[in-house]
């Protein structure tokens, strides 16, 4: 199972830059890149409240659920 963070194709379709971002949400250049780049573990809902105000979209316009591909079920 994997989360992929579409922040990045989200900011383009805004046409707005992470410094711009960063100043909009109040977060840290480092941040914002590492939840851009998908490396982050986990997200504050207050932090994903702020990027969807920011960028006017709805959470899963961020974030996307991709199934493991290999058929195996978490238990």
């Amino acid at each position: 199972m994997a989360i992929i963070v579409n922040l990045d194709v989200m900011m383009a379709k805004r046409k707005i830059s992470l410094n711009e971002l960063s100043e909009r949400v109040d977060l840290t250049l480092s941040n914002l890149s590492i939840l851009k780049t998908g490396k982050a573990k986990a997200i504050r809902f207050s932090t994903l409240e702020a990027i969807c105000k920011a960028l006017d979209c709805q959470p899963g316009d961020i974030l996307e659920y991709v199934s493991d591909k290999k058929g195996t079920t978490n238990r």
